[in-house]
């Protein structure tokens, strides 16, 4: 969990400071949105590609060796004298997210007794919402008060503290079932696999065509100071913990309408924004409740992979990781597209109706697949 907290805050920390980068390099709000679409394009192509040709190594090694990559990357960051240099520093980030999450999500089940295997996994995906509720707050907060490439820093420390605790806790954990490209493939051809890619893809890409510019949006449209956009970012964080969990309880017997209930409240959320949004307590009440719908979207979109393919879970951890990494890209290089060309409130319409578009095709395609 602490491996994917400081993976998901490196992931995601240019949200909180998207403008600070920006004016430091001398680029827009959209190209400096790059720094969140370059990871998410490695990681989908490093989700395959790590797992399957480490198939047979020591899974606690591979975890120690990534953490020591996502270090590099953020002293990287933290020292690039150039939007290239920053690039690059993103590009390990995507390598680590892409073998970290596939290796480690589905570990659980050899770290914990059987009955507590559900706890240990929302245990785990809990890092995701953590990650917006300390990790971008504070690392805005810190970004304000010492300097952006400080937060990254801050960073690569706890990036080696989690690498030295993952040697000394961890037991050593041999692969077992080796993935191959076949079961992958496999799974890919699955009926219930194709409603999680195309549920998976579909939110995702709303979700963050829209919040990776939520900071220029607090900013320039609500009218908030970098402090109150931090604390604004911490209430979307709390609110994200608790659908984290009430999305765990939910999947086990009701994973459809769960689903589409996080899919329908960012749908709502994002259309409403550029109205609401203008104040400070709609602005701030819309974000919580953003908050608490995605919360359950990587839980719901995980549990959907899971489900279509119960006899390979390292291999549905493995396509779940990699189409949730390249609809992220997507949506971050998209929504840039959309802030250049028009304005951030544009951006959160857009969202909206893919999300809602995301509700109407899983609702369909799942009732006719009963």
């Amino acid at each position: 969990m602490l491996g994917i907290f400081a993976i998901v805050t490196s992931e995601i920390l240019p949200i909180g400071l998207l403008t600070a980068i920006g004016a430091d390099f001398g680029i827009s709000d959209g190209v400096t949105g790059l720094t969140m679409a370059l990871p998410g394009i490695v990681a989908a192509v490093a989700a395959p590609v790590v797992t399957l040709t480490t198939a047979r190594l020591d899974r606690r090694v591979m975890l120690c060796v990534l953490m020591a990559v996502l270090a590099v990357a953020d002293v990287l960051a933290a020292v690039a004298t150039s939007y290239w240099v920053m690039l690059i520093s993103r590009v390990l980030v995507g390598l680590t997210i892409g073998g970290f999450w596939s290796i480690g999500a589905g570990l659980a089940g050899r770290l914990v007794a059987p009955r507590a295997v559900g706890t240990a996994t929302a245990v785990i995906f809990s890092a995701v919402p953590l990650g917006s509720v300390l990790g971008v707050p504070a690392g805005t907060f810190i970004g304000d008060l010492a300097g952006w490439r400080t937060a990254f820093l801050v960073l690569a420390v706890l990036s080696v503290l989690v690498m030295a605790a993952l040697l000394v806790l961890l037991p050593p954990l041999p692969a077992q079932q080796v993935t191959s490209a076949r079961v992958l493939l496999d799974l890919l051809r699955t009926r219930g696999a194709v409603i999680a890619l195309v549920a998976t893809f579909l939110i995702v890409l709303a979700h963050f065509g829209t919040y990776t510019y939520v900071t220029p949006f607090l900013q320039d449209v609500t009218g908030l100071s970098p402090a109150a956009v931090s604390a604004v970012l911490l209430a979307y964080g709390v609110a994200g913990i608790a659908g984290n969990f009430l999305a765990g309880r939910a999947v086990a017997s009701r994973l459809r309408l769960a689903f589409v209930t996080c899919g329908g409240l960012i749908a709502a959320t994002t259309l409403l924004l550029p109205s609401a949004g203008g104040t400070i307590v709609g602005a701030v009440a819309l974000l919580m409740l953003w908050g608490l719908a995605y919360g359950g979207v990587p839980v719901c979109s995980q549990a959907s992979f899971i489900a279509a393919a119960r006899h390979a879970p390292e291999a549905a951890t493995v396509v779940f990781t990699s189409s949730f990494q390249a609809t992220f890209a997507l949506g971050a290089f998209l929504g840039g597209r959309v802030v250049d060309a028009f304005s951030v409130s544009a951006v959160m319409v857009c969202g909206g109706l893919t999300a809602v578009l995301m509700v109407v095709a899983l609702w369909a395609l799942a009732a006719k697949r009963g």
